[in-house]
């Protein structure tokens, strides 16, 4: 919570650095790195806050893995914010023995969050949590999280043209295009080629977005008789989970395949449709199968209370 506190503060002070200094780095405003990071920061490390008060067992374990996370991020993030100090890229950077010892120290902090999210999801997976249909959400949140977190590695890989040793960049974020290329407002996603990064947020954010979506389906049951029912909210949250699971999936093959994501070709709009149209008829199955319960439960009250005698 004190680290998701510092990187609101670094947010805005990013956001101020974005307004006073005109500087461009691979083609993006210098301090939009940090601005990303930080906001990125915020939603992980309070989602993580969240689950990691969830826990029955393993309180203290998951009290020193929390501490553990937030420190290497802290470490991560001075790193990148000391580089954009010295107008100097704080990824894949190897043009002098420091500017590599840097993205080496930052290499490191990346492998203990991920290992640090690693034995949260292990606690989480051996809590009992009462409504299943947030248990599920939340596990399935944080394996997808760790999945896309995962994806960063394959950024740290040489592109065409670079070797280990002899390239002062060694890495990228693009596929098939050099970064710093044409990109889309806001992201900076790539418009012209593959971008693992799309992956990467998509995967990381399921930890919000999946735990978002059960408390939706759980404000809306009052409104909805349908989802006042338990099974069809499990139900939907496993549905959603098998979408987007699908749909980081898809996302990823694409990027890989050096398609920017606004340029998909028949392949990727042909499993697009796939998962589109699974999705639908699930709902519609779900939805569907809590009607029918419904009709038959009032069915057997009716034939109950007729078959009782009039006093």
């Amino acid at each position: 919570m004190l680290f998701a506190v510092a990187m609101a503060v670094t947010a805005v002070g990013s956001g101020v650095g974005l307004v006073v200094d005109d500087r461009v780095l691979v083609g993006a405003p210098i301090w939009f790195k940090p601005f990303k990071f930080a906001v990125s920061f915020v939603a992980y490390c309070l989602s993580l806050a969240w689950m990691l008060s969830l826990l029955r067992r393993g309180r203290r374990v998951g009290w020193w893995t929390g501490t553990v996370v937030a420190v290497a991020s802290l470490v991560e993030m001075v790193i990148i914010i000391g580089q954009v100090a010295r107008g100097k890229r704080s990824h894949f950077n190897r043009e002098t023995p420091f500017d590599e010892a840097l993205f080496t120290a930052m290499g490191v902090t990346v492998v203990i969050l991920w290992l640090g999210t690693l034995a949260v999801a292990v606690l989480l997976l051996r809590t009992r949590i009462a409504d299943r249909a947030s248990a599920w959400a939340i596990r399935s949140g944080i394996i997808l999280a760790l999945v896309g977190a995962a994806v960063g590695f394959l950024m740290t890989q040489p592109a065409p043209g670079q070797q280990r040793g002899a390239s002062d960049v060694v890495g990228a974020h693009s596929v098939g295009v050099p970064d710093g290329g044409p990109s889309m407002p806001l992201t900076g996603w790539s418009t012209t080629g593959g971008d693992l990064r799309i992956p990467h947020f998509v995967g990381m954010h399921a930890l919000q977005l999946l735990p978002l979506l059960v408390m939706v389906l759980t404000a809306l049951a009052p409104r909805f008789a349908r989802l006042a029912d338990e099974r069809v909210r499990l139900r939907l949250v496993l549905l959603a989970s098998g979408t987007y699971a699908a749909t980081f999936a898809l996302v990823l093959w694409q990027a890989l395949r050096g398609q920017a994501l606004l340029q998909p070709d028949g392949a990727t709009l042909g499993a697009a449709g796939l998962i589109l149209a699974a999705t639908v008829l699930g709902t519609y199955a779900s939805l569907r199968t809590a009607t029918r319960r419904a009709a038959e439960a009032t069915a057997a009250a009716d034939a109950t209370a007729a078959k009782e005698p009039v006093s």
